[in-house]
Order: C-alpha cells, then structure tokens, then sequence
C-alpha cells in the first residue's frame, strides 16, 4: 500500500508505521510536561559515571552516587536534559522519589533494566518496568548479553545458543511493556550486527521492541558507523551517544571512547538521522572513561562467532583505523589514583557537554 505525504511524495506502509511509532514514543513517555519534550539538551548514561556510581573512594570533591537521585541532582546541575539510570529494586516509595524530583528539575528519566532469562524471571522483570513507569520512564534499555560477544563466545554453537535465548527472552519481555506501555529499547551492546538485531525484532514484531542506538559499539564488529545508525535508526526509541578514537595494535585495532568531538565519528549526520525517524528521541552521553579495548580481528578466535562477515569489512576497518588514527595515545586510566580516575571521568563528561553545547546545538 501506498499513500502521498505533504509533498507529494509516495510513501509506502512500512515508511508510514515507522513515522507513527516515534509520534507514539512522544506520547508514551509517562505524565511528562509538553516543556520537557521540548529540550534538546543531551542526557547522560549511568555509565559516564562507571568509576563515580557507587564509588566507595573517599572524595569530597567527586563524591560517589548512591542512587538514581544522586545522579540526577548532579547531572541537572551540568545542564543534562535527562538521565538514563539502572532501575534495580525500587520500591514504591523510591519511585515516587525519582518521579518528584524528576519533575521538580524538569529532567527526563529512562530505565536500564535486566530482561528476564526464564518464565520465573517475569514476575520479577514486571515489578521494574512498574517501578520505572511509576518513575516517570516511558523507555527501558536492556541488553541481551552484558560482554563482548569475541570474549563471550568461542564456537558458533555457542553464539547461536545465545542468539536462541536472547529471543526466548524478548518474547517473555514483550507481554510485560506492552501490557504497562512501556518502550523497550535493545542496545546494539558489541553482540548483534546491526543486521541480526534488526532481523531479531522483525522476528517478534511488537511496536514496543527497538533499539537504543549506541554509536560506536560496532565498530568492534567491524561494522561501518553510518552503515548501522542507517539500519538501527528507524528502530531507535534512545540512543547512548558517544565518539570513537581507534588505533592500531599486533592483533587488530584500540577502540575507545573518547569525548565528543575528539574522535572520527560523524556526530552531526548520526543525530539528524536519527531524528529524522524518531524527532522524540533522546541522546544519552555514555562517555566510558577506561582503558581502550582491544578488539583481536587478526586472531583466529575472534572469527568463531561470525558468519557472514567478509574481508571486505575487515580491509575497510583496517583502513579506517589506519587513516584515522587518534592524534596520539589513546587516553588511559589504570594507572591513576582513584582521585585521578574521578577528576577525569568527571572532565570528560564536562568536555563532551561543552561540545554538545556549542557544536551539536544541544542547549
């Protein structure tokens, strides 16, 4: 079936689902005030602040976050137009917490949460997406494998037991948010090619199943960036925003986050075309401060788990690596005090907020 836009254009079904599902996104996200869905200020990931959220380092000046609203004081206090924060046994009365305080400080609030692995696991799982629903998240993140699917898995029985489960998982999940109208948004979390996530919720079919778009996470799957926001955007309920600084090692390439406007990704272009398919979505910051990872593309191990994928991909992330190569070493932490991991991470988050700000017009 087709029908015509605005401007005449023929626009098919699928083109026409895609527009209404992020109009419906919008109105979903739970009680939230028409001023909030206004903002276009960049929210942060729970973890930009890996080293801070729980710190048990004695800092009086990077004290650590205890909880959800901990983070959010904080975040609001750099400008943050939201946060995206683990949800792990809230009661009522905490929710009703983050949801006041999320209204008093005009933020946005969305969940991570875990999926549930088996049928007793639902009970459990339903009681976050109402305490995260109660809180005022209208879009929950999950992954479905919490490493690296290189480190994980070492035989492609292995991967695709995984990928059998995963699935098993989403059909137990999907029930639950519809039934409370809450978005849940898959990461592409360095397991799934674009392709496969995408097949995956083809597969279920639910308006309530998509994607939070993480920017550079599969790049470590020797997968194009633009390639992927281009497939997973018109998907895309959340987004955690990142840049990416890569250089070259004896069995592959460093890959890591670096902040905004320091690495090679194409930040402009990815943020309008996910705005394109979804003008309600949201942009995270997940600046990770850590070490680079390294990703073994020459080992023989790392292509157990991939099918599929052809030297072509290999050669063009080679090649990226090699022509755009970070400036100089990439950054690392391990060998700083705990002091000194806070102050960076902390700077980091600033200096991507201050780019977000004045380059990417996220005020």
């Amino acid at each position: 079936m087709q029908d015509k836009n605005q401007k005449g254009e023929r626009i098919d079904r699928r083109e026409f689902l895609q527009k209404a599902s992020a109009g419906a996104v919008a109105l979903s996200i739970t009680d939230l005030p028409s001023t909030l869905l206004k903002t276009t200020a960049m929210g942060v990931v729970v973890h930009s602040y890996a080293s801070r959220w729980n710190s048990k380092a004695e800092s009086k000046k990077y004290p650590g976050f205890s909880n959800a609203i901990e983070m959010m004081e904080h975040c609001h206090s750099l400008g943050a137009g939201g946060v995206q924060v683990l949800v792990r046994d809230w009661d009522k009365d905490f929710a009703a917490r983050v949801r006041s305080t999320r209204e008093k400080l005009g933020l946005y609030v969305e969940g991570s949460i875990a999926l549930p692995k088996s049928a007793q696991d639902v009970a459990a799982f339903e009681k976050e997406v109402i305490s995260s629903k109660e809180a005022g998240a209208g879009v929950l993140r999950a992954v479905c494998l919490s490493g690296r699917r290189y480190e994980t898995f070492h035989t492609a029985t292995e991967f695709n037991e995984f990928r059998k489960n995963s699935i098993a998982s989403l059909q137990l999940a999907e029930p639950v948010v519809r039934k409370h109208q809450v978005k849940l948004a898959i990461e592409n979390h360095k397991d799934w090619r674009a392709s496969e996530l995408i097949d995956i919720l083809k597969q279920i079919d639910s308006e309530w199943l998509g994607v939070t778009l993480d920017f550079g996470n599969s790049i470590s799957l020797l997968e194009d960036p633009m390639e992927v926001v281009r497939t997973l955007a018109p998907r895309a309920f959340s987004t955690h925003v990142k840049d990416m600084g890569v250089a070259e090692y004896e069995d592959g390439f460093l890959l890591s986050e670096v902040p905004l406007g320091q690495g090679f990704l194409e930040l402009k272009e990815i943020i309008d075309t996910c705005r394109k398919y979804n003008p309600a979505i949201t942009f995270n910051l997940e600046m990770i401060t850590r070490d680079p990872l390294k990703i073994p593309c020459l080992q023989d191990e790392y292509w157990e788990v991939f099918e599929g994928v052809n030297g072509r991909e290999l050669a063009r992330t080679l090649r990226t690596v090699r022509e755009r190569k970070y400036e100089s070493d990439l950054p690392t932490v391990s060998q700083l005090t705990d002091e000194g991991r806070l102050a960076v991470e902390e700077q980091n988050i600033l200096d991507s907020f201050a780019y977000s700000r004045d380059r990417l017009g996220m005020r």
